[in-house]
């Protein structure tokens, strides 16, 4: 069932031109230098047709809640998206939102400079200027609160959210937003994830931290839980305006 995506109301940037595209359940909102809809439509399918094939003889990719090996031959998605659920110790589909934004992203910079795939709260960021993306976080009184700022030179960049109490994602917790930062994006979704999994309750934010923070190519974390909110990593925190 599609949930209306409100948190997009707020999207805004100077210089960049916002469309959507949409194919079955991916929904993607970008920004670059141009309206590049046709374009990134025509990859959003092609990296789904090579999931959708995949899928088709190995069916446990789609089901999988633990990490798993791919089988016989597969494409370049399918290698990244088993490397970042083992490495988050979840399945391969806890990175898939998080793939399409990355690599349709890539596809995009061929054709701008500066590009912002958002796909359901995972995001793939190459920015050429400071960027500020704002941490959306249901009903803790901290949501559209805080931004995170993006320095152009750390980018490209995944920034990945997981929540437990937003949206129509699985997760085991109960995290308001589990926010994870990395320059690989397949990670960055799946450790969100993973953290989310990890927090249950408010006090387990340290335990999510020290869980996100132990992952190799992780470089920021903020999670949300009511109120509370703990920070690790290459983080800069500023007023979501």
């Amino acid at each position: 069932m599609y949930e209306k995506r409100t948190y997009r109301e707020y999207f805004k940037g100077s210089k960049l031109t916002f469309f959507d595209v949409v194919v079955f359940e991916t929904d993607l909102r970008i920004g670059a230098e141009k309206d590049l809809s046709s374009l990134a439509y025509k990859w959003v399918v092609e990296y789904r047709n090579q999931l959708e094939e995949y899928i088709k003889k190995d069916s446990l990719f789609l089901t999988s809640l633990v990490p798993t090996d791919p089988k016989g031959s597969y494409p370049y998605i399918i290698q990244k998206m088993c490397e970042a659920a083992k490495k988050a110790g979840v399945g391969p589909m806890a990175a898939v939102a998080g793939a399409l934004s990355e690599l349709v992203g890539l596809k995009l910079l061929e054709y701008s400079d500066e590009v912002i795939v958002e796909n359901g709260g995972d995001l793939f960021v190459k920015a050429d200027c400071v960027r500020k993306v704002g941490i959306y976080a249901g009903t803790s009184p901290l949501s559209g609160k805080l931004a995170l700022e993006i320095q152009p030179g750390r980018t490209p960049v995944g920034i990945c959210t997981s929540s437990g109490t937003v949206g129509h994602s699985l997760s085991f917790g109960k995290a308001d937003a589990a926010v994870i930062i990395s320059e690989d994006t397949f990670l960055a979704d799946a450790v969100a994830t993973a953290t989310g999994n990890v927090v249950k309750d408010v006090s387990h934010i340290e335990k999510g931290i020290e869980f996100a923070s132990g992952i190799e190519g992780v470089v920021g974390a903020v999670i949300i839980v009511g109120d509370k909110m703990g920070i690790w990593g290459d983080v800069k925190l500023t007023k979501w305006d």
